[in-house]
């Protein structure tokens, strides 16, 4: 039988997780640690893992909890990916590339990934549409260009409540790029032009050639369906960045 891995995607929020056996994911699910729920969905998983991968933006001290929790459970010792400065032909831009967030490093090693597995070269975007909307530019040769950090959708909205007295509505609405005729319309239809004008504008100014784009994260697909652009959603994106970083060592 083929061994388990246990990968774990720690945002800002919350934390996304895969098992993983073989070449097939077996079972997904989110944890928080002030859940108890997902907390015992999480070490309840079937059959155990035998690796834990671990993508964090966390701090050191949920890090640690976290590896305590599990290796409690399971007797392992989870690898935690940093940000290097280069990984295979991926090049990092930055002068200390700790200072990169590994969310970013690991989606765009994946989407190199999937570019070599097909035998070709070519340069890349990556926007990645979480807490924080990301776009990364990638050239063919695989040196990273250089890119955005923007507030997410829910980021957005959360700043405008906090900040404004007479913003507020309960109105579940939509994404959408047509003028909003109520508080609430206006407002979510407001961040997503400001999301869709961001990415568009990026791409835009990139320059030649033009990049193909992988899209990533909670947000991506009604961002990508508002953008109207031939671009790929890869959900687990950075997932594959991870096993592509641990399995180089």
């Amino acid at each position: 039988m083929a061994s388990t891995s246990l990968q774990i995607d720690i945002g800002n929020s919350s934390a996304k997780w895969r098992l993983v056996q073989g070449e097939h994911v077996i079972a997904r699910g989110r944890y928080r640690p002030d859940d108890e729920d997902s907390r015992r969905a999480l070490l309840a998983l079937q059959p155990a893992p035998v690796e834990i991968l671990v993508a964090s933006v966390a701090t050191e001290a949920q890090e640690s909890a976290l590896a305590q929790m599990l290796g409690a459970e399971w007797q392992l010792d989870p690898w935690f990916a940093r940000t290097p400065q280069r990984s295979g032909r991926l090049v990092n831009s930055y002068a200390d590339a700790s200072r990169m967030g590994v969310d970013r490093w690991l989606a765009m090693l994946g989407a190199l990934q999937k570019v070599e597995e097909q035998g070709s070269e070519t340069r890349l975007a990556v926007v990645d549409a979480g807490s924080a909307l990301t776009i990364d530019l990638v050239a063919a040769s695989g040196q990273h260009e250089g890119g955005f950090i923007i507030p997410g959708a829910q980021l957005m909205e959360r700043a405008l409540l906090l900040d404004t007295d007479r913003v507020r509505f309960a109105e579940d609405i939509g994404y959408d790029l047509l003028p909003g005729t109520s508080t609430a319309e206006a407002v979510r239809h407001g961040i997503a032009l400001a999301q869709v004008g961001a990415v568009s504008l990026a791409l835009a100014r990139a320059g030649a050639p033009e990049p193909r784009v992988f899209f990533c994260g909670g947000g991506a697909e009604p961002l990508l369906q508002l953008l109207e652009l031939d671009g790929e959603l890869v959900p687990d994106l950075v997932f594959e960045g991870l096993q592509v970083m641990h399995a180089r060592g």
